[in-house]
């Protein structure tokens, strides 16, 4: 008997009882599908956070005051200010460095010709688009000469174009910034929003010196915001740390055993603990998806016990025609693979829709690997041949004349 022949006997065999078969293939349709919508949706994910960070800068790191205590009371970090400005030029003449800019915060109202908006304004330096790694799509960026005259001059995101300056070209307009006219520049490149929900693009940038004389009176001696920085290579990223941190702690003058009265936070290590916490959450559930497989099996042999019960005078009959326990074995072996490798074809249609349902609510890319796919569908047929076995052995052990006694 050959394997076509033994194929065709089996499709023939299923398609009488399609509903059972439907039935008993569905836990390995929703066992791969699961696999599958789980590892694309979590590998889209990794690339949405890498993304996020990466909308950061590049090689990015965090420098911020330290914290106030009253009593029992702490503040939270940046609440007294330790960071001077002779730091951040110290700073930013580390070999490990490649540039560090001030960011000062505030919030405030942006008001054009015809509309208005509630806005983040920061206050910096040229640098600051270095190591924000964010280019300016249309006008230009401030320069150094801008800060030295206290220019009013901002470059603005795209958030602020589309609120305030709807359907004009934004640059050489004025938007007024708590009751101070700023001329409009350039458009920062549109960055999206970040992995905390928060908009990139709402936001007004600003020379330093403009932003302490008009907007939040800054201290002269001591920077009352962050230090952004950017190391010379990622890879060197943890050693520019490691240097930031042993050169403010000796201008600081603390001692050995003193904590640091400021912090350095490193974004590729955030991101990079964001990335393997999201492959931990998709490792977990493609084990939950894998269970569902495992499940699915044991439906496959209940159904092809039942089934070899119910063809036992068939069983009986093929064998005193001529039909060896081998063949016997084979067809129900086979009848099982089908079952299992036709709930892997339907599951992969499953996983991809359900895939693309959740990768559009979410905002995450979809993405379907071609070597999960096929270990899916391995596994799925391994099931088949596993759990498939045990049934197909039992009719091939039967006795013929048994078997034809049988009702």
């Amino acid at each position: 008997m050959n394997l076509l022949r033994t194929i065709a006997i089996a499709l023939t065999a299923l398609s009488r009882t399609k509903t059972r078969s439907l039935l008993t293939v569905l836990g390995v349709i929703i066992g791969v599908g699961a696999v599958i919508a789980m590892v694309a949706i979590g590998e889209g994910a990794k690339v949405r956070v890498a993304e996020q960070f990466e909308a950061m800068g590049q090689s990015t790191l965090i420098v911020t005051s330290g914290s106030t205590q009253s009593g029992g009371v702490r503040g939270g970090a940046g609440s007294r200010p330790t960071l001077t400005w002779a730091d951040l030029a110290a700073v930013g003449a580390l070999p490990e460095v490649a540039a560090a800019a001030p960011q000062l915060r505030t919030n405030a109202q942006a008001v054009s010709e015809t509309s208005n908006w509630q806005t983040q304004v920061n206050g910096t330096t040229p640098a600051w688009f270095v190591v924000r790694s964010w280019d300016v799509a249309a006008g230009a960026a401030f320069t150094d000469a801008d800060v030295a005259g206290a220019r009013k001059v901002a470059v603005i995101g795209q958030t602020i174009v589309d609120n305030l300056f709807p359907g004009v070209d934004p640059i050489g307009q004025t938007v007024r910034i708590a009751r101070t006219p700023f001329t409009v520049v350039g458009v920062l490149e549109k960055k999206g929003t970040s992995g905390f929900g928060q908009d990139n693009d709402d936001l007004i940038v600003v020379p330093t010196t403009a932003f302490a004389g008009k907007l939040a009176p800054s201290n002269a001696r001591f920077l009352t915001g962050q230090i952004m920085v950017m190391a010379t290579s990622r890879e060197r990223t943890a050693e520019a740390k490691a240097a930031i941190e042993e050169l403010l702690r000796g201008r600081h003058q603390l001692r050995a055993d003193a904590d640091d009265d400021f912090s350095v936070r490193d974004l590729t290590a955030v991101a990079k603990a964001r990335a393997a916490s999201t492959a931990t959450i998709t490792s977990l559930l493609a084990g939950v998806a894998l269970v569902s497989l495992l499940v699915g099996g044991i439906g496959i042999m209940n159904v092809m016990l039942v089934s070899v019960t119910e063809r036992t005078r068939e069983i009986g009959l093929r064998m005193a025609v001529g039909a060896r326990p081998r063949h016997i074995r084979q067809q129900f072996l086979i009848e099982a693979v089908v079952l299992s490798l036709a709930g892997g074809v339907a599951g992969i249609a499953a996983g991809v829709l359900a895939g693309q349902g959740m990768a559009a609510k979410f905002g995450f890319p979809l993405l379907v690997q071609p070597d999960v796919v096929a270990l899916a569908v391995g596994v799925a047929g391994a099931v088949g041949v596993v759990f498939g076995w045990y049934p197909a052995h039992r009719a091939a052990r039967l006795d013929p004349i048994v078997a034809l006694r049988h009702e």
